[in-house]
């Protein structure tokens, strides 16, 4: 069964993609652009900034890996404090 999302949640989602998308942007131009003198990117800037969004992308997915555990841990405990947990069927 396919979940539909609405045009309201996907509207939101883009614009929270966007959001973070021009953060990270903004960071790592910030963090590794620094000669304006020349149209081209140097070397280092590119590894720079390469370097910056694989870090980011790491560590949102580990972010998210723990988010989950903790989800699954919390989900346990209320389980267990319920009394479903363990109990034969």
């Amino acid at each position: 069964m396919a979940v539909q999302v609405s045009e309201f949640d996907q509207i939101k989602q883009f614009k929270e993609f966007l959001g973070t998308y021009n953060k990270v942007t903004e960071n790592c131009f910030m963090d590794c652009v620094r000669d304006f003198t020349t149209r081209d990117v140097k070397p280092e800037e590119s590894s720079c900034s390469e370097s910056c969004l694989q870090k980011y992308l790491k560590m949102t997915q580990r972010i998210s890996m723990r988010f989950q555990e903790y989800h699954i841990q919390q989900n346990e405990a209320l389980a267990a404090k319920a009394g479903l947990l363990g109990q034969p069927r």
